[in-house]
């Protein structure tokens, strides 16, 4: 998609060629000068070289992350929750629990035999209430997380997390929607979401199943989450009962985009990410590193906000980070071309060729024809809601 942008001109009219290229990972000097403006990151919350390069470029020579490697490693999970408690969103009772089995550390014996305090995994368990859920504090894709609907399944789970660090956490039950919304910059796609489904049908596709003052309030929280933290390629997922959003999870360093599991909204990922990564670099727009925390804890602070005043303060200090206005003049001015341009490719034989790799590489053989004609179809009723006639 950026080689079919063409230039593009700056307001100061400059014209500006965009490319792109893969980074690759090799030994680096410390005071080597990178090449890019400006990195999209699928790799480093668990592949630490590539990390600690992406941290080295932020710091030394401000190119541009998506993500920030310093929050994602430090602030995981655990954190953000515990910062959207702070700021009173609705997040479902949560509790830490001690490691069941010893980490592998020289240490260890000697500092549980110092501070390691008994505890009654069943009252913690009693006092959020069943049923409830068991996951890992920094995990992702699921990995490690269990329901739990009694006492017995309570220590089969805790037995089998071994030396992973695990929540327990109040299950929101008699949801009347799961939502994920991925926000990548300024713009947000909020989705009905099916965990219970194989992965190709998770995402449905399906309009207006919010209402307005609900799904406002989704994408505020989605974008406040990333603002806060310097993630601007992130997805949310929260849980909406009775009118009441609860955010369950909302750290994901490398959301999930595959054309394989969006299908119908991969084309709007893709334009979001065209148009955010050419607006980041055309405008010369810096990393902001450092967490301007005190402009929210003021909110959260302000016996003047209730819950809805709150959320609309939090939302100006988000769209003012991501520099909203200006991104959709940007857009406006600098990019008109590119949903025309997405439209093309999309209708492309490079696309179709592209959706079946994807699947010949996604799927066993014999599934092959069956998934090339169910992601075709959802891919021709994106082009038939979105492509003008």
């Amino acid at each position: 998609m950026i080689g079919r942008i063409g230039p593009i001109r700056g307001r100061d009219g400059t014209a500006h060629d965009l490319r792109t290229s893969r980074v690759s990972i090799e030994p680096f000097n410390l005071r080597d000068q990178p090449s890019h403006d400006l990195v999209i990151d699928r790799l480093a919350y668990w592949y630490y070289h590539p990390r600690e390069w992406l941290k080295k470029v932020a710091l030394m020579d401000d190119v541009y992350l998506l993500n920030s490697p310093f929050t994602f490693q430090s602030m995981e999970k655990h954190a953000a929750y515990c910062a959207m408690m702070r700021l009173g969103l609705h997040v479902p009772e949560t509790v830490l629990v001690p490691y069941k089995n010893p980490v592998d550390h020289a240490k260890w014996a000697y500092t549980a035999e110092r501070y390691n305090q008994p505890f009654d995994l069943d009252a913690v368990a009693e006092d959020i209430g069943y049923p409830l859920f068991m996951k890992p504090y920094d995990g992702g894709a699921w990995v490690g997380v269990s329901r739990i609907t009694d006492s017995t399944a309570l220590h089969t789970a805790y037995d089998q997390s071994g030396e992973r660090l695990m929540h327990l956490q109040q299950s929101i039950e008699g949801y009347d929607v799961f939502t994920r919304s991925l926000t990548i910059g300024p713009e947000t796609m909020v989705m009905k979401f099916r965990p219970e489904l194989p992965m190709h049908e998770r995402y449905a596709v399906e309009h207006n199943f919010l209402d307005a003052a609900v799904g406002d309030e989704v994408v505020t929280i989605s974008r406040l989450v990333n603002a806060f933290f310097r993630w601007e390629f992130n997805s949310c997922e929260s849980l909406v009962r009775d009118g009441v959003v609860y955010p369950i999870d909302y750290a994901n360093a490398c959301p999930d985009v595959a054309l394989t599991s969006l299908h119908y909204y991969f084309p709007w990922a893709m334009t979001a990410l065209v148009r955010w990564s050419a607006f980041c670099v055309v405008t010369g727009r810096r990393p902001s590193l450092d967490l301007d925390t005190a402009r929210y804890f003021a909110v959260a602070d302000d016996p003047a906000l209730d819950y809805r005043g709150k959320l609309a303060a939090y939302r100006r200090i988000a769209d003012d980070y991501l520099a909203v206005d200006d991104y959709r003049e940007f857009c406006d001015t600098a990019l008109p071309h590119v949903p025309s341009l997405v439209a093309e490719w999309v209708s492309s034989p490079d696309f179709d060729d592209l959706l079946v790799s994807t699947v010949r590489a996604t799927y066993p053989a014999h599934e092959h024809d069956r998934f090339i004609a169910h992601f075709r179809g959802l891919i021709d009723l994106w082009k038939r809601e979105t492509i003008s006639p």
